[in-house]
């Protein structure tokens, strides 16, 4: 029972100086002794991820090609805020099975899963390079977050641990192509992390065609799932939706996402497509982004068109690797 507890002081120890003192050694660990840190060192070697490429917007958020100790590459960005916020949008995978059409990860597949602390680690990087805590954080990168469910819950806990990254569960958001069995399970966690659904259709020919991959997740299914999510928690989830111009943009596809989130507790976010070079795939003008957004208001569902960040940069997932190899 003493070693039990004493296992589970030194794992205590140990997340602490990795995640709210930023060691990347354990011999910086200086209150643990040194045989443990020699043990630790020899069964649990610590490897920090190395910045292969970094990119720098004039609006001042940086995009980063990190690659870990397997040689596996990744993309996190950091998108710091006019009132002192720094948000992280990070992968969950590197690269991405769901094969939607439009994204540049997609066209690479998947490399493999990450573990919880390569997903935290994404978070760190940001953090050091600005020197400045991170507020926010989006599962929204690279990968379907609940395909790796079990390592991207247990990266958001160590995100949320008081006494490690310390950030608010409400400012931490989880982005999936709307994996019901993966909300189901969400619906039934106790903090209160919050949702984001890809949709980018409200007619299913439509989403079959641009998401293939879940054209056996059918739209009535996901709309159930949703509906007992926000009866269940009380919280609102977003609808993530990127005009394509002549594919999901017709008076027919507004129509359908209008009827789709009624009676909904959502919010539509409209998003300027990133623009993938050698894809057929264009984003429409900011003025049918805009008549978009009043149409939904004007039926009473809550819409907002996405603010473009770092659209100097390579923009869409995926892009930066790309380049690279």
């Amino acid at each position: 029972m003493e070693g039990a507890c004493l296992s589970k002081f030194r794992a205590e120890q140990i997340l602490t100086w990795v995640y709210a003192k930023g060691a990347t050694r354990y011999e910086e660990m200086t209150n643990i002794p040194k045989v443990i840190r020699e043990q630790f060192d020899l069964a649990f070697p610590l490897h920090a991820p190395s910045i292969v490429t970094k990119q720098e917007s004039v609006d001042g958020s940086r995009k980063y090609l990190l690659e870990y100790h397997d040689g596996t590459q990744v993309e996190t960005v950091g998108l710091p805020s006019s009132d002192g916020r720094l948000s992280v949008c990070c992968s969950s995978q590197a690269g991405c099975a769901m094969g939607c059409v439009f994204c540049a990860t997609g066209r690479n597949g998947l490399t493999r899963n990450l573990a919880p602390g390569e997903i935290v680690d994404q978070v760190l990087a940001v953090q050091d390079d600005f020197g400045t805590r991170v507020t926010n954080v989006v599962v929204m990168g690279q990968g379907e977050p609940f395909a790796n469910y079990d390592a991207v819950m247990a990266a958001l806990r160590i995100m949320n641990h008081p006494k490690l990254l310390n950030i608010g569960a409400r400012h931490i958001t989880v982005s999936t192509c709307g994996l019901v069995d993966g909300i189901e399970r969400f619906t039934r966690e106790s903090e209160q992390f919050t949702l984001a659904v890809s949709l980018h259709a409200a007619r299913q020919e439509v989403r079959d065609r641009i998401m293939p991959t879940m054209a056996n997740q059918r739209l009535g299914t996901l709309r159930q799932a949703l509906d007992r999510y926000a009866g269940a928690t009380g919280r609102r989830f977003s609808f993530e939706y990127a005009l394509m111009e002549g594919v999901n943009d017709s008076e027919e596809d507004l129509d359908a996402l209008i009827t789709y989130c009624r009676r909904l507790l959502c919010h539509v976010n409209l998003i300027p497509l990133n623009e993938v070079e050698g894809s057929s795939f264009k984003p429409v003008s900011h003025q049918l982004m805009a008549s978009w957004r009043d149409s939904l208001e004007a039926a009473g569902i809550p819409a907002s068109v996405r603010r473009s960040r770092g659209a100097d940069l390579a923009g869409a997932c995926g892009q930066l690797a790309a380049q690279t190899k």
